[in-house]
């Protein structure tokens, strides 16, 4: 089995066939944004419908949400974004590239791990870079004083110039769900523990983009925020971890290129009682090893603060929405008879909930899921590229053809392929060889191929090629769509 060693190879790919373009590409493209092809756009809808089906869809205790991307100002006053969200930079005096400070260091592995945190911009502006090296050039301590660079995207909302107010394309989806809580535990027949899921698109303003898909400014992410009882909590982090490792091992993903990393005590958020990351090995990157995901035990922290940020709006309003001016107001004395709160009718307790909080990224888990099933092998002294994809992640789940433009053969394809299309997403391919016909969809990941020949018209059976295997076997025409359904378990 081949392994990737250059990502160079899965770009390539990717264009060749259909699954990821350089976003405005005709126009010189845009740094660090993509579109998703034909046979991409595929893919991901089934790694998203893979994780809805995992943490929503079979489960009792989740419930779906799906938040605006523009969201009141105040909400990223109190979660801290408005204040915290950025990245220390610096600029080396002698090449002019600027990097991150965290990623200066003295380039071991550790720093590729580091996401972004939130830091106190004045207080980290003290950094003593005088060791550092910069990894563009090699000049030693030749840097800039470091500087803040908000990650937040701005933007104006209000027709008219005296009526506008600064409004922020969300960083993550998380926010959403915390200021909804009490709209879905009002709304919905739910008792703690329940959790509240959500997949959609987030913005930031990286310093530093790389490795195709793996950090780009427009991402997608699945997010769960799961509530549970204040001693629980360790319980449920437990619960979430080994649920979200086994879901990618469940989808095909080999074990050998995936690990649990726990995050350092200096790695954690100050609100975090415990956070790891769910790694794979890619092709790219100091060490290989990259977050996918993180599950992150959140304790209350987010509910207290839009709290507090509910307590704050009037500030807000006679500050005429300058969020630079707000100061959160401490919490009251009956804090926990707040809108945000939660009262066990059981115990008869009202609690602030915490929560556990795994988050995914989308195109980060499609990027994986492709360099997994990626492989060479030789048929008939060739060389083939294959997509080994689970059948659940593939993005035609069967290609249909008639071994020849006559007799009668491309009608009966038809007939198959239009009955198949209704429950599968299906190809139709006439043209050249059978083999090259073969071919491509091995490169598109499609496990089953379905061939109309000339034994067809005598006992109405077809020819179905296994992707993997290699191997043909022949069938009635009216199994096919079973066989398929026992396959693909739909």
């Amino acid at each position: 089995m081949a392994k990737l060693t250059r990502l160079d190879d899965i770009v390539s790919l990717c264009k060749r066939r259909g699954f990821i373009f350089q976003l405005s590409e005709i126009y010189g493209g845009l740094a660090a944004c993509y579109d998703y092809g034909p046979l991409g756009v595929e893919l991901k809808r089934n790694v998203r419908a893979a994780w809805w089906k995992a943490v929503v869809q079979t489960r009792d205790d989740v419930l779906g949400l799906d938040c605006a991307i523009l969201m009141h100002p105040m909400v990223w006053k109190a979660s801290g974004h408005a204040d915290k969200f950025a990245d220390l930079v610096t600029v080396c005096t002698q090449c002019n590239t600027r990097t991150r400070v965290d990623h200066l260091a003295d380039g071991s592995a550790a720093q590729e791990h580091i996401e972004h945190v939130d830091i106190d911009i004045e207080a980290g502006k003290e950094h003593n870079l005088s060791n550092k090296v910069c990894p563009a050039c090699g000049a030693v301590g030749q840097f800039t004083k470091p500087m803040a660079f908000r990650l937040m995207f701005e933007t104006q909302m209000g027709a008219n110039a005296d009526d506008t107010m600064k409004v922020f394309l969300r960083p993550e989806t998380a926010q959403g769900i915390f200021v909804n809580f009490r709209n879905v535990l009002d709304s919905s027949r739910v008792k703690i523990p329940f959790g509240i899921a959500q997949i959609g698109k987030s913005f930031r303003n990286e310093v530093t983009t790389k490795a195709f898909i793996f950090r780009t400014r427009e991402f997608e992410q699945a997010e769960l925020e799961f509530f549970c009882k204040p001693g629980t909590d360790e319980e449920w982090y437990a619960h979430w971890k080994e649920q979200r490792f086994n879901w990618y091992l469940n989808l095909g993903i080999k074990k050998e290129n995936l690990r649990f990393r726990d995050h350092e005590p200096d790695e954690l958020a100050h609100y975090a009682k415990a956070c790891v990351d769910v790694e794979y090995k890619f092709p790219f990157g100091s060490g290989d090893w990259q977050e996918l995901e993180g599950i992150a035990n959140r304790t209350d922290f987010d509910l207290r603060q839009h709290q507090r940020g509910i307590r704050t709006m009037n500030d807000w309003y006679a500050q005429k929405g300058d969020l630079s001016k707000i100061t959160l107001r401490e919490e009251a004395e009956d804090y926990f008879k707040g809108p945000l709160s939660y009262f066990d009718e059981e115990t008869r307790q009202r609690y602030i909930p915490y929560v556990i909080e795994p988050s995914a990224g989308v195109d980060r888990s499609t990027l994986a899921f492709l360099v997994d099933a990626y492989d060479e092998d030789e048929v008939n002294g060739e060389t083939r590229n294959v997509l080994r994809f689970h059948p659940h992640l593939a993005p035609i789940k069967a290609a249909i053809f008639p071994l020849v433009k006559k007799d009668g053969l491309p009608e009966i394809a038809r007939n198959l392929y239009n009955d198949l299309k209704t429950q599968f997403q299906c190809f139709y391919d006439e043209k050249g060889a059978i083999g090259r016909r073969y071919r491509r969809q091995d490169e598109a990941g499609t496990p089953y191929c379905m061939t109309i020949d000339g034994q067809t018209k005598e006992d109405g059976t077809v020819t179905v090629r296994d992707r993997d295997s290699l191997q043909q076997t022949r069938m009635p025409l009216d199994q096919v769509k079973n066989f398929l359904r026992d396959k693909l378990e739909l």
